[in-house]
């Protein structure tokens, strides 16, 4: 009877935080200061973005399959709203926008999957996955204090929880998705806006909570998520990250793999050290969810890259390149610190660390508990030097900018600055197969002197060509004079064009006279 009173008590604890996620059927998912707990198990969950537009349904399982070898309990990804919604009303959930596919394979391959809905995306995605037909309606202001988005977003957001419940797709209902996300990066925008950008969040955490998912919501980079929703972090490191509120989970939603690309700009790279290290320092302090930004970035097919300037390419240096080929060393790298992080697993979600100082630079990061479980994390900040420290009276060796990882608190099982992975490198080769088929964008010229009107200055790309366009054609007529007086004033006229955002080419009677690098 005791046991049970006690049982009680607890349940009616966590309703009263609101940390109670779970319906009758399927998987209860809460959580606690210590992680996201599934069916009453408390787990370090190992994530990675893999974007379901930005590759083909006959690649998502592949992809999937090699996340799971590769040591990941979740799958992430956003919700696109422009891809599912093109008009208002009017809903894509077709090929490589089918989203309900797309969890199935992530079920069937037997991962957890985070939905961050937002539904602003960034992502470096068009328009950052707002439908452009959402900036004409009248009297629309986006996420903020504004009743017509507010009412546009909310029925967005009720069309695929809807959808995902009724094919049973949440956690509560047996399904694979255990955690939602509403907003995006909000975090500096509300402070800019003020009342109406507190008023706005506030709206949403209420408004996504009430669509009754049963699984936990989230909302990353912004330190004011309100109760029950968790606040999560963003970027290249986080071990210096804390909730908001005691009682919530340390998560890092964006584990950067490498960068996006611009044209013209560098390929950018991140090595796999650095970012062992990264999620090894996010872990010793207390970090219970690592979800990688990207595992695999994929393609921006057709014309959704944000932008002008982003590629077609969004392989972001990820374990999983573009076409869906392993990137060694950083695959292997990773998959050896996510087996000994899983080896740790008991001491870190059921003990806080004792933490002991090594040397100038050099920490130990212990967990212990009761039931004789212990892990250690040997922590060397130093990024130029070696250390050699004395933990529990053994000695260890500390590569530069480093963590060993100790399941035992005797052995080393793991170095994150130690790869024992040859690197890999893809070279591509001709290939005899022809493509099934080719997409091409024209731009139809001829009706030019129909849609013609005048303007001062240069336009608002999307508010004239309603995104159909990537392109805005300027005409303008100068009379410079007979070419004797021309020739006698020995200057030739000069085109100034105030802007850094647009590519311009320049016709002069039909020829090209100049162009932008």
């Amino acid at each position: 009877m005791g046991s049970t009173w006690i049982s009680i008590s607890v349940v009616l604890f966590l309703v009263s935080l609101g940390l109670e996620c779970g319906l009758i059927d399927g998987e209860t998912v809460t959580y606690d200061r210590k992680g996201i707990i599934v069916d009453g198990q408390r787990k370090i969950l190992l994530s990675g973005s893999i974007h379901y537009p930005r590759s083909t349904p006959e690649m998502w399982e592949d992809l999937i399959v090699k996340a799971k070898n590769g040591g990941l309990d979740v799958i992430d990804t956003y919700v696109f709203w422009n891809g599912h919604e093109p008009s208002p009303g009017n809903y894509n959930f077709e090929g490589r926008y089918d989203l309900v596919r797309f969890i199935k394979t992530v079920q069937k391959v037997g991962l957890y999957v985070t939905l961050r809905i937002g539904p602003y995306v960034c992502a470096e995605w068009n328009f950052g996955g707002f439908p452009v037909w959402l900036k004409y309606v009248p009297g629309i202001s986006f996420r903020t204090e504004n009743e017509p988005f507010k009412a546009a977003m909310q029925q967005f957001m009720q069309k695929i929880v809807g959808m995902l419940k009724s094919e049973n797709l949440f956690a509560s209902q047996g399904g694979p998705v255990i955690i939602s996300q509403v907003e995006n990066e909000f975090g500096a925008p509300r402070i800019a806006l003020g009342q109406a950008g507190d008023s706005y969040m506030n709206w949403a955490a209420k408004m996504a909570v009430g669509l009754d998912t049963g699984v936990p919501w989230v909302m990353c980079k912004d330190d004011a998520a309100p109760d029950p929703v968790i606040n999560t972090c963003n970027g290249l490191y986080c071990d210096y990250f804390s909730p908001n509120k005691p009682y919530k989970p340390t998560m890092w939603t964006e584990a950067w793999t490498g960068w996006f690309t611009e044209y013209g700009g560098p390929i950018y790279q991140r090595p796999v050290q650095d970012l062992a290290f990264a999620v090894a320092r996010f872990v010793q302090t207390g970090g219970s969810y690592i979800n990688y930004y990207m595992f695999h970035g994929g393609t921006n097919f057709g014309r959704t890259a944000g932008g002008p300037f982003i590629t077609t390419s969004y392989d972001y240096d990820a374990p999983i390149d573009e076409y869906g080929l392993i990137r060694e060393p950083k695959f292997s790298h990773l998959k050896e610190l996510h087996k000994a992080i899983k080896l740790c697993e008991q001491a870190l979600t059921s003990s806080n660390p004792t933490i002991t100082s090594l040397g100038t630079s050099q920490k130990a990061y212990v967990f212990s508990t009761s039931q004789g479980h212990c892990a250690a994390f040997l922590s060397n900040l130093d990024g130029n030097s070696s250390a050699r420290v004395v933990f529990n009276d053994m000695h260890y060796d500390l590569p530069p900018w480093s963590t060993s990882i100790l399941p035992d608190c005797k052995n080393v099982v793991f170095n994150t600055a130690k790869v024992g992975v040859q690197t890999s490198q893809v070279q591509m080769v001709p290939a005899n197969s022809q493509f099934q088929s080719w997409e091409t964008y024209n731009e139809d010229i001829t009706l030019l002197e129909d849609n013609a009107f005048a303007a001062s200055g240069l336009l608002e790309q999307k508010n004239i060509t309603r995104d159909s366009s990537d392109y805005l054609w300027y005409s303008s007529r100068v009379q410079i004079g007979s070419s004797e007086s021309f020739l006698r004033g020995g200057k030739k006229p000069t085109l100034t064009v105030n802007s850094r955002g647009n590519a311009v080419h320049v016709f002069v009677n039909g020829r090209l006279a100049g162009k932008t690098s």
